[in-house]
């Protein structure tokens, strides 16, 4: 089959962020998602807020832009809209991978044939899927790069997922992991990492085996961590967890900006992307969920082996010149901030902790990601 890749403007960015709604008094899941999104103005509904996979989710989505910052204003604006509504509900919105203690016995589907079609083929693994991540899209001019990009993202996917990880509780328990919602989504039938695959023709056959086979209906139920969106004309990065705040999301937007133009100046340099095996690309992934900001990861298909947080400093600055071009160099520095104050899964502990853990502890973790959505940055823990 031919799979036809949309003009796009080079470098231009999308960003898509899944909240949770939660009870202001709880904090538990409320599936009301049906029924704001019916509430909202054509505008917002059309533009900026889309039902997702389960009725206690909702999603703010940008509109196409130029720069990061520009993308966030759209969500901000996204997320106000839907605050208009939920307020008198006492519904809250929390961003983070998972909910702590939410029960996936109880979640609700919205009423949708594609997710219904899921569920009745996943099963319980379907059913599992109380996950929230924030995906970015960033224009690529010519098909001929798309693939050599996906496939140099994937040694760069552990920097994302450590930054992002805010999944350690599921189902009330301490799961270990900084991402769960890592292992979780995965589990879906064309989830996980993408196929490295050489060349165009190459996709365009496992996407027709897949139709073929009656495994997607279309190319957009193929849900890589890395994949190409060929109707928007773009590479889709959605290894990172759902962030709790706008200045975190703003920072990994930025880092996925920066990171594709700069592989795509690389390109035009006529340089060769770096890539690794899949086995070693496999065990990033994994080392990154379990252990977020404490993970050592494979640098290179040599093997060699850092502490993440060693790492990062140069690859900031490989690609401080870029996010100065891009428009997005204040919020790339706040992977800094992150350092500091700690990803949200360390937060997400510390608060537990500080309230005694058990179920006050996790109703405070609860607390906590909707106060920091609403601070639009990360906050103390405190008891």
């Amino acid at each position: 089959m031919v799979l036809d890749f949309a003009p796009s403007e080079r470098s231009s960015v999308g960003l898509e962020w899944e909240l949770a709604l939660v009870d202001a008094d709880s904090g538990n899941l409320r599936q009301v998602a049906p029924a704001v999104i019916d509430a909202l103005t054509d505008d917002a509904r059309h533009r900026f807020v889309k039902p997702e996979f389960l009725r206690n989710t909702l999603e703010v989505i940008s509109d196409v832009r130029r720069t990061v910052p520009d993308a966030v204003a759209d969500l901000e604006q996204g997320i106000e809209a839907i605050r208009e509504i939920t307020a008198p509900m006492r519904v809250e919105l929390m961003g983070a991978g998972t909910h702590p203690f939410a029960q996936w016995a109880q979640q609700k589907v919205t009423d949708k044939e594609r997710y219904a079609t899921v569920v009745d083929r996943a099963q319980v693994l379907g059913r599992q899927q109380i996950v929230y991540g924030v995906h970015a899209h960033v224009g690529i001019e010519d098909r001929a790069k798309v693939l050599p990009i996906v496939n140099s993202l994937l040694v760069h996917l552990p920097y994302l997922q450590v930054l992002s990880a805010s999944s350690p509780f599921f189902g009330a328990d301490d799961t270990g992991y900084a991402s769960m919602r890592t292992m979780i989504f995965q589990q879906l039938p064309t989830a996980g990492l993408p196929y490295q695959f050489a060349a165009w023709s190459e996709l365009e056959r496992y996407v027709d085996d897949m139709l073929h086979t009656g495994v997607i209906d279309d190319f957009t139920e193929v849900r890589w961590d890395v994949r190409p969106a060929p109707h928007f004309g773009t590479v889709e990065v959605r290894i990172c967890d759902g962030t709790s705040n706008a200045g975190e999301l703003a920072t990994i937007g930025a880092l996925v900006h920066c990171l594709v133009e700069r592989m795509s100046t690389l390109l035009d340099e006529g340089r060769t992307l770096p890539t690794m095996p899949p086995w070693f690309v496999h065990e990033n992934k994994w080392r990154a969920a379990r252990y977020g900001l404490d993970a050592i990861i494979i640098l290179d298909d040599a093997g060699n082996e850092e502490l993440v947080t060693d790492a990062l400093p140069r690859l900031l600055d490989d690609l401080a010149p870029v996010a100065e071009r891009l428009g997005c160099a204040a919020e790339l520095d706040g992977v800094h901030e992150i350092l500091r104050a700690g990803a949200s899964y360390q937060r997400q502990r510390a608060v537990a902790a500080a309230h005694g853990g058990g179920a006050d502890g996790l109703e405070a973790v609860v607390s906590s990601l909707v106060a920091e959505l609403r601070a639009g940055r990360p906050l103390p823990a405190t008891g």
